[in-house]
């Protein structure tokens, strides 16, 4: 999994090319402003106009392992069916479940 940086508002006047080889490199980071989270920053692509902001930022998270499905399709505001349906539509990479988690998963009520 990979982590999701963080930077202050006030680390983006040192920090900012940081920022930006965060989001080249597909990555997200989290800014946050007197220590609560105000900004979240992903990479800019053509997915993000295919699928919408909330479908590419839940495959983005769930596919770096940082949520789970139950999560991810909430912030799609999909059903778990529909955003698996997702997955396989935009050649995500899925992460492997057990048949006990995915169970659990698929009975959690968005």
């Amino acid at each position: 999994m990979n982590a999701i940086d963080v930077f202050s508002v006030r680390d983006l006047r040192v920090r900012s090319s940081a920022l930006i080889k965060d989001a080249e490199n597909g990555n997200i980071s989290l800014i946050t402003k007197h220590g609560k989270p105000s900004i979240i920053a992903f990479p800019f692509s053509r997915k993000l106009f295919d699928l919408g902001v909330n479908k590419d930022l839940a495959l983005a998270l769930y596919e770096k392992g940082i949520i789970s499905l139950a999560k991810a399709a909430k912030i799609a505001d999909l059903t778990i069916e529909e955003f698996l349906a997702s997955l396989t539509d935009s050649s995500a990479k899925c992460m492997d479940y057990s048949a006990a988690d995915l169970d659990r998963e698929m009975k959690i009520k968005l």
